[in-house]
């Protein structure tokens, strides 16, 4: 039922139409694994009608069209249609609760939302795995928000699990001093830096990456079964190997990251080692800091507002061919990342599709992005998650991770930190990557980064 209208219709952004077209609709998925049981009496209806209903308007309203432009109208929510209880067999082994877990969310990646309802779902699943004695997956349409924006609204619903009366506090985003380039020399760079970022960027929307183990090239991947898995690691294991490289926490994660599937290609078809793979790599366009309230991010002006505000950059995989070791993945990923920055690849990105958009469609651009993120071989994004324990209704947040659904690619990696760790997702092609094996790689560079790191000597400056 629709709600009168006191106000007028918000427009559906720009990212948010390009997400919700015919050719690709992407969805987040947030999974909360929970400490304990769930209790019997936990208030899931309350819950939602007090605490997460008024976070955002969008959370109460469908995708309309009027004049030939979508907008968000608010309407009646009917809680009961978005709360989701699987009912898998009693009794069994956790390996078989993680079996049935891994189909059901598998299932539902490829699920588009239904029309006619708000686009958020909450699935609550009350068997223990082997990560969790229960688990909440909150998953959105990618048209609400970005992972900032979802994240912050979910971590607005939460309390500290020590101290509620607390607030929840963020790793230190804080840089230290770093030499300065001539401002000259780097306005040059960045002018060559743009126009061959740009350049290879078109080519690889074109033609796009060779087959390899990590791509299988295959049509419809969004409508495929996936796989998921995880691993974790120390986030001070990390910022060791950060303060004695002089790089940043994320340097080192898709560094390790991008080591680890290149052995993984190489143990799976030797000739691949030298395959030319692009990962695209996510990035935040707002002034960062910590989360903010949700009144702040809806206020006009904000520097942390809601919404999509993201763009993407192209970033070439090194080759195991190129480097002597391990910590050279590390550096290397470094420079590349630190190039791509000073370039305006990926405004110019973002300007790329206004203009496909103002001169032709939203469904435009959704074909624009379908292709782009098609043609390469691997995703990556991350967040930031709160140092504390989180605690929903008094169940404890033991670990959290997301993915995303409905993207044309078979390799996406999310990360997150939380409680001091890093929490690593795989999303996979099911059949045609091996989790255990990539799994094992991974382990496999982390430990050759840390043996490597240990006989490095500490740079004179670092960066966080």
């Amino acid at each position: 039922m629709e709600l009168e209208e006191l106000e007028e219709q918000e427009p559906v952004s720009p990212n948010g139409l390009y997400f919700s077209s015919n050719v690709i609709s992407l969805s987040v998925l947030a999974v909360w694994e929970i400490e304990i049981p769930i209790n019997p009496e936990f208030q899931t209806i309350s819950l939602l009608k007090n605490v997460f209903l008024p976070i955002s308007p969008r959370f109460s309203s469908i995708m309309v069209e009027n004049n030939g432009k979508k907008e968000w109208k608010r309407v009646e929510v009917k809680l009961e249609d978005h709360v989701k209880t699987p009912t898998f067999p009693s009794g069994l082994s956790l390996e078989s609760y993680d079996k049935y877990f891994d189909d059901y969310i598998s299932k539902l990646l490829t699920e588009r939302f239904p029309q006619g309802k708000p686009l958020w779902e909450i699935h609550i699943i009350n068997y223990p795995t082997s990560n969790a004695a229960a688990n909440i997956i909150f998953k959105f349409h990618h048209a609400l928000g970005d992972g900032y924006s979802l994240m912050g609204a979910l971590i607005s619903s939460m309390q500290r699990a020590d101290n509620p009366s607390l607030p929840l506090t963020f790793p230190s985003r804080q840089r230290s001093q770093i030499n300065k380039e001539n401002f000259v020399t780097k306005t040059f760079s960045g002018f060559c830096n743009t126009i061959s970022d740009l350049w290879s960027g078109t080519l690889k929307t074109m033609n796009g990456d060779v087959l390899t183990p990590i791509r299988s090239g295959n049509d419809a991947i969004e409508f495929l079964p996936a796989t998921v898995s995880t691993m974790t690691f120390s986030l001070d294991q990390i910022k060791s190997i950060k303060d004695k490289l002089g790089v940043t926490v994320n340097d080192v994660l898709a560094g390790m990251i991008f080591f680890g599937t290149r052995l993984y290609m190489q143990e799976m078809n030797q000739s691949s080692s030298e395959a030319d793979c692009t990962a695209m790599v996510l990035l935040n366009t707002r002034i960062m800091g910590d989360y903010v309230s949700i009144e702040e991010m809806i206020k006009p002006n904000s520097k942390t507002p809601w919404g999509n505000r993201f763009t993407f950059m192209h970033v070439p995989i090194p080759k195991l061919t190129q480097l002597s070791n391990a910590l050279d993945f590390i550096w290397n990923t470094h420079k590349i990342i630190k190039r791509k920055r000073n370039s305006l690849a990926a405004y110019f990105n973002s300007r790329m599709l206004e203009i496909v958009h103002k001169f032709g469609s939203h469904e435009a651009c959704g074909k624009y992005i379908h292709r782009t993120v098609k043609n390469t071989s691997m995703l990556m994004s991350n967040l930031i998650g709160p140092v504390e324990q989180m605690s929903l209704a008094n169940h404890p947040i033991k670990g959290l991770y997301f993915v995303v659904g409905g993207g044309p690619l078979g390799f996406e990696v999310t990360m997150v930190s939380y409680m001091g760790k890093v929490r690593v997702a795989f999303k996979m092609e099911k059949g045609v990557i091996d989790p255990q094996k990539l799994k094992s790689c991974m382990e496999n560079a982390l430990q050759m980064i840390l043996n490597d790191s240990h006989e490095h000597i500490c740079p004179s400056s670092t960066t966080i």
